[in-house]
């Protein structure tokens, strides 16, 4: 399966973050929407990755935009995992059931290995893709490349 492509339209979905609320993104219509897949959490590649989401979530607002990780993980595995990183505002996902879903639906699901690809997905405020890189496993991504993006 292609992972989406810029020009696209988003496909819709409601998953429940680390501390059991549900997010939509049909909820963010008119803010910019960050996907930031991750593999699996307690990795410190993703610990970084998600970590450095938490730490620019100011610009983030500034930039109408949310910050969005998302993995397989279960509930339970992401609010442990947020805890110990210190993340308490930026929503961690859970595609955990049915098992990768939301990341199948981007086509960025990685069937051999149970999880999703690292990836970044940017969606403009009426939910259309205008963003997608996908980077090797073991590369953080480049935080700075996605805030000039959004700065325009």
């Amino acid at each position: 399966m292609e992972p989406l492509k810029a020009g696209t339209k988003g496909e819709d979905f409601t998953l429940k973050d680390h501390q059991e609320k549900d997010c939509s993104l049909a909820a963010l219509k008119g803010k910019k929407v960050l996907l930031s897949f991750h593999p699996l959490a307690w990795t410190s590649i993703c610990a970084e990755q998600m970590k450095s989401l938490e730490k620019h979530r100011e610009e983030f607002a500034r930039l109408n935009t949310v910050a969005l990780g998302i993995s397989v993980d279960s509930i339970p595995c992401k609010a442990a995992w947020a805890k110990e990183l210190g993340i308490s505002v930026t929503p961690l996902l859970c595609d955990f059931w049915p098992h990768g879903a939301v990341a199948q639906a981007y086509g960025i699901f990685r069937e051999k290995n149970g999880f999703s690809e690292r990836a970044n997905i940017i969606l403009d405020e009426a939910g259309t893709i205008i963003f997608v890189k996908i980077y090797p496993i073991l590369e953080l991504p480049d935080i700075e490349e996605i805030l000039n993006f959004l700065r325009g």
